[in-house]
């Protein structure tokens, strides 16, 4: 495990952008695995401004997103195709037909599922994964369980998880209750995973993720085991913890 602390959300956002930037860089065809959520909105604004200075070149590029609300179109404002391309993809040149998001708007959910393991397979695996933290331990929509999931899943959304994004719609009645998400294996069989943290909020659970047991009930604890391992936090979030990583 490799561990950066940042002295604040800015420091951090771009220490995680730096990393992805070297490895577009490093791989100008890679597979990069995408988040969504508040947190990695900086490192994709530090990412966009080094397409526009001419430092990064995204043509290449293909990208594989993590989740997606069940039930949501594209074109819903609250969707992670919605957010990929409102904050990364419209901003850089990365091709349209080399972007995947899991399809909300498919009922069938094990056809969903079956459809986006396919892709990932077709893309000859994900160079990169990034990876935000929920206040649970989940990674990905992949919620506190008895096992670890494999591949993609279909999954009911915890009370907690709903809570922390209704903030994202008019009220909590409209957050959608279930999503597709990409497996725990899968995540697991990136090359590289880079986990971005921020926020006194999150100082227990990274302790509790990546200084405490490994379990499917902190889903997240699973990344102790991975060989290339990146967390990268603000003082924040990592707090007293950064020097026990140390």
């Amino acid at each position: 495990m490799r561990v950066y602390c940042g002295k604040d959300y800015e420091e951090a956002s771009r220490i995680a952008a730096n990393l992805i930037a070297a490895q577009v860089i490093m791989k100008p065809d890679c597979v990069l695995g995408l988040a969504t959520g508040s947190t990695p909105i900086g490192t994709y604004q530090v990412l966009v401004e080094k397409y526009k200075s001419g430092e990064l070149d995204f043509s290449k590029v293909h990208s594989i997103n993590l989740d997606e609300y069940r039930g949501l179109s594209p074109e819903n404002d609250q969707s992670y195709r919605y957010f990929m391309n409102d904050n990364l993809f419209n901003h850089v040149n990365i091709k349209p037909e080399n972007t995947n998001v899991p399809d909300g708007l498919e009922k069938d959910a094990e056809a969903a599922c079956k459809k986006y393991d396919a892709v990932i397979e077709q893309s000859g695996g994900i160079d990169l994964q990034l990876l935000g933290l929920g206040h649970n331990g989940h990674i990905g929509f992949n919620e506190p369980a008895d096992a670890f999931a494999k591949s993609t899943n279909c999954v009911k959304l915890t009370q907690s998880t709903i809570d922390a994004n209704a903030r994202f719609f008019a009220n909590a009645d409209e957050v959608p209750k279930e999503a597709y998400t990409m497996g725990i294996g899968t995540i697991m069989q990136a090359k590289t995973v880079l986990v971005l943290v921020t926020g006194s909020g999150k100082r227990d659970i990274v302790k509790k993720c990546f200084l405490g047991d490994v379990t499917p009930q902190v889903p997240a604890s699973i990344l102790q085991f991975h060989p290339n391992f990146i967390l990268v936090g603000d003082a924040d979030a990592l707090g007293d913890n950064f020097n026990a990583f140390l």
